[in-house]
């Protein structure tokens, strides 16, 4: 009987040590309050994000939104709000408990009987703040801004907008208006006149078709109002805060209160102050009628959010929060941080998304307000932005996708435009560091250039000809009927259009140098071009040849009967000028190459794998594996540039290799603990912190590791390790999902929706 016991305790032990986490294992837990806004929470939904952080026994928290772009296209936070209670209970940092429930979407403030939640409503633009105490207490929310006076942005500042290091005259970041009104505070800023666009446009000689395009800053006005039932008007004050001097606005609860509410409503819009005013009006009249389900709404929303995609690991045989852990929980924690922006007019930016705080905790040489990052606000920058995107497609997180897409699908008429006014030709001209109305960065685009240089073109080392990356936003459009069936037919024209800017725009310039417009075989010269940032003055670099080969082969097998009898004589006819990749050898091995040939090396990525990745040329269960894996081993550059840091792509590579121990090494390293108090805050890598696109990358590399297609293969576990636990819910092509658990080396679930795609199933895991 003893050695009965001995045995099922054994058992039991090992059973438990092997159990693979689920969500709620996940969830932060802090037993401490932070020292500053450094050590913050992220919490959001809809469009709006917040950094949560108790110190010295106030709740603080900066909120920001999606969109709020000012005069010079820096990304605005809407602002920080300090709660205080009296008698305070926090004051006792013994018995603090401070939670983000990943499931329910929300973050809880205890101590003792006194309870504080925060959530964000999803479906509308509102913060809620519930106290409920056992005992009545007085309560002091504050709305603190350090834009309640003109700022002027010298230096370094001025990273954080469109002008960068090259400032056009003085720049300031104008005051925001804030006011006590009806027992609460309305605050806002609305951009002046003139903007960053005004000058751009200008500046790249695009003034004569102005009035034709699109400009997203002027007019535009945003901020909100914060407000509470039992709340009023209890003064002003000045402080400062990591060295920003700020100005707070109070209210104060009317009588002390076991349960109070704080309600933060937003308003975003691009039209007369007046409409704004009345907008902001009407939509808090209005959820006051119709906002009582929005909790029960928004909760469910979290759920369903979690529901239709995860990834859960745990090294066999143990329990301890190792490094195979810590890449299943930071997959989750990242994950979330995007569906916070899920529904945002733009896209989630990658340096940074919706959680920057003070700049200092970052770099302590750059002093300036909570409203720095570096490399811009409304800048995007295609390679970075990309990695933040195409994760959703295999979590299935389509939804979210769309403010990304349909970003690039407002700008398809000023990208046109660049190509008529500059080259007399057709198609969408788009470059690689795009401001949020369709031209190039100013500072980037070059003030100082010769006089007869082409205006179409950037001046500029790394960014000259590379405008090919838009392609992998086409690809991601294309996913949306591959892989959910979609109606895609309004993305169509766009990816037409940019492939006609490439056909169009390099039969030009062949005929700017000579007679002929194509090449002996009748392929398109790309000259100049580029591979990536890092192949500079590329003749037909494989990675635009890759884009150019992938894309028009799957606009034709996916909207085929959508298109035109013209268009699909146009693609066809395209499709047989695109010309073959380029290969090389090192050592006997031949390997694919950057290009047919460059003049220099810019940088550090490596395009010569993007036929790998993204656009899946080579891969597992496709020919002539041995060639892009020859690339990976021999190529000096693909191993000199090898890291794991920000937007590195190494470890998506190897998985897609079939590389077991090297995607493992490198996801491994890219999705461990950031090293900051929230683990998946990382960087700032080359970028910013958090690094949305180190993240990105990371949640990509760890799906490629679990399931990639082929062929209408399904292959399960295509660069796994054995012993590394996970259970898994993944989407595929053809509306189809995978839900699969790796326990101790043995595969004990597997559901396929629908299930007749069990039979493409192909379980690599003991290849």
């Amino acid at each position: 009987m003893k050695y009965s016991t001995i045995y099922i305790f054994l058992f039991f032990t090992l059973l438990t040590k092997a159990q693979i986490p689920v969500l709620d294992n996940y969830n932060q837990i802090w037993r401490t309050q932070s020292n500053n806004s450094s050590e913050s929470m992220p919490l959001g939904g809809g469009d709006i994000g917040l950094n949560v952080w108790v110190e010295k026994g106030d709740l603080y928290f900066y909120f920001s939104r999606s969109g709020t772009f000012d005069e010079h296209n820096a990304l605005l936070k809407l602002g920080r709000i300090k709660v205080t209670l009296t008698p305070n209970p926090f004051k006792d940092s013994e018995g603090f408990h401070q939670e983000l429930v990943l499931k329910d979407g929300y973050v809880t403030i205890r101590h003792k009987n006194t309870k504080i939640k925060l959530w964000v409503d999803v479906f509308k633009p509102v913060i809620h703040l519930d106290l409920d105490s056992n005992t009545p207490l007085q309560l002091t929310a504050s709305y603190e801004s350090w834009r309640y006076k003109n700022r002027d942005s010298k230096g370094k500042a001025n990273n954080a907008n469109s002008y960068k290091w090259a400032p056009q005259g003085e720049i300031v970041t104008f005051k925001d208006s804030i006011a006590f009104e009806n027992n609460g505070v309305k605050f806002y800023h609305r951009n002046r006149e003139q903007t960053v666009f005004d000058v751009a446009v200008k500046q790249q000689k695009m003034e004569s078709v102005k009035d034709q395009m699109i400009n997203p800053l002027v007019n535009l006005t945003f901020g909100g109002f914060m407000t509470g039932d039992n709340l009023k008007p209890d003064g002003t004050y000045l402080g400062n805060y990591q060295n920003t001097d700020f100005k707070g606005f109070s209210l104060s609860s009317v009588k002390a209160s076991k349960k109070q509410a704080l309600e933060i409503h937003l308003q975003t819009s691009q039209n007369d102050i007046n409409s704004w005013n009345k907008d902001l009006k009407n939509q808090i009249s209005d959820y006051k009628i119709k906002g009582k389900q929005a909790e029960k709404n928004t909760i469910k929303w979290w759920n369903n959010f979690w529901n239709r995609s995860f990834i859960y690991t745990q090294k066999n045989q143990s329990s301890a929060k190792d490094s195979v852990y810590q890449i299943g929980q930071n997959y989750q924690l990242f994950r979330y941080m995007l569906g916070c922006n899920a529904y945002g007019k733009y896209p989630t930016k990658f340096n940074g998304g919706l959680f920057t705080v003070d700049p200092v905790f970052t770099n302590p040489d750059l002093n300036f307000t909570p409203d720095f990052r570096n490399w811009g606000g409304g800048t995007m920058t295609a390679q970075n932005q990309r990695l933040v995107y195409f994760p959703m497609v295999k979590s299935g997180d389509f939804d979210m996708m769309k403010s990304q897409l349909d970003y690039y699908l407002s700008l398809q008429k000023n990208a046109e435009l660049r190509s008529q006014v500059y080259w007399k030709h057709g198609g969408a001209s788009f470059t690689e560091q795009l401001e949020n109305f369709g031209l190039p960065n100013p500072a980037e685009y070059e003030w100082k250039r010769p006089a007869d240089y082409d205006p179409g073109m950037e001046y500029n080392a790394w960014l000259e000809y590379e405008w090919d990356t838009v392609f992998e936003f086409c690809q991601m459009m294309l996913q949306q009927k591959e892989y959910a069936g979609k109606d895609i037919q309004k993305y169509n024209p766009f990816i037409i259009s940019c492939l006609r800017f490439f056909d169009e725009h390099y039969q030009y310039l062949a005929k700017e140098r000579g007679r002929k417009a194509l090449d002996a075989n009748g392929h398109l010269i790309l000259y100049p071009g580029s591979g990536a940032e890092t192949y500079k003055m590329a003749y037909n670099s494989n990675s635009t040849i890759s884009a150019l080969q992938v894309i028009t082969k799957q606009l034709l097998n996916l909207s085929e009967k959508e298109l035109s009898k013209e268009a699909l004589d146009y693609l066809k006819g395209f499709q047989t000028r695109i010309p073959p990749l380029n290969f090389r050898t090192f050592d006997g091995h031949t390997t694919l190459a950057p290009a047919k040939s460059w003049e220099r090396v810019n940088n550090s990525e490596v395009p010569q794998l993007y036929p790998v990745y993204p656009w899946g040329i080579y891969g597992i269960g496709k020919p002539d594996l041995e060639i892009a894996q020859n690339t990976w081993n021999y190529d000096t550059d693909a191993i000199k540039f090898r890291s794991h840091i920000g937007w590195k792509q190494d470890n998506i590579f190897a998985a897609r290799l079939g590389l077991t121990n090297e995607a493992a090494k490198y996801n491994l390293l890219k999705m461990a603990n950031s090293g900051r108090r929230f683990p998946a805050f990382w960087g700032p890598g080359y970028d910013w912190v958090p690094d949305h696109n180190w993240g990105g990358s990371g949640m990509i590399g760890m799906q490629e590791m679990l399931l990639q297609e082929a062929d209408g293969k399904i292959y399960l576990f295509p660069a796994w390790p054995k012993d590394w636990n996970v259970h898994f819910k993944l989407h595929a092509s053809q509306n189809t999902t995978i839900e699969a658990e790796l326990q101790n080396g043995e595969l004990k679930v597997l559901k396929v929706v629908p299930e007749e795609r069990k039979q493409d199933i192909i379980n690599r895991l003991n290849n």
